[in-house]
């Protein structure tokens, strides 16, 4: 592809996915043509791994071209719902959302669009603006909290108080599921 000199590239916009199937088994599938997917598996946490390492390669091997237009931009601002005028060096994102889960969206955006998008994570090599977390390369994830419930395998003087209290307790009277019980009727 062959551009004039000074003219703007389309950002560029890498989609991977895990589809599942009605018997239990998943594909992984990349927007790019070219990328070899692993066979229609039902180990799904094989899939899973296989496509966030398969997200991953393609942003080692793709870096934010400077004359690259904002991809959420000419996708009408798809990501964010907050109106924007894209501006600003381009960078690469992340997009995963964990709730959903099974897609990860690599894409090039402009300054102004990446702190609008919601789970986005600026992939290292760019200064970050401000509201996009960058990810710690060096730094290790600091100790997960201490949970404020304690147990312990061996029975403690809290065991025998809990223990006695549910025995002083009357027992809770059933209440039937029959017709005569619901509402309405």
């Amino acid at each position: 592809m062959s551009s004039l000199p000074g003219s703007r590239l389309p950002g560029r916009t890498w989609t991977v996915r895990l589809t599942g199937h009605p018997d239990h088994s998943a594909t992984v599938a990349c927007s790019t043509a070219a990328c070899r997917m692993p066979p229609r598996s039902k180990d799904l946490n094989a899939l899973r791994r296989f496509a966030q390492q398969h997200v991953q390669a393609h942003a080692r091997s793709a870096t934010p071209r400077p004359n690259a237009t904002c991809a959420c931009g000419a996708a009408d601002c798809r990501h964010h719902t907050t109106r924007t005028t894209c501006t600003g060096r381009t960078l690469l994102v992340l997009i995963h959302n964990r709730i959903v889960g099974d897609v990860w969206t690599l894409t090039e955006v402009c300054q102004a669009c990446a702190p609008h998008i919601v789970n986005a994570t600026l992939l290292p090599g760019a200064v970050a603006p401000p509201g996009i977390p960058v990810p710690a390369a060096a730094n290790p994830a600091p100790p997960a909290p201490v949970q404020a419930t304690f147990s312990s395998p061996q029975p403690t003087d809290a065991d025998d108080v809990s223990a006695a209290r549910r025995s002083q307790r009357p027992p809770r009277a059933r209440r039937s599921r029959g017709a005569e019980n619901r509402r309405g009727r």
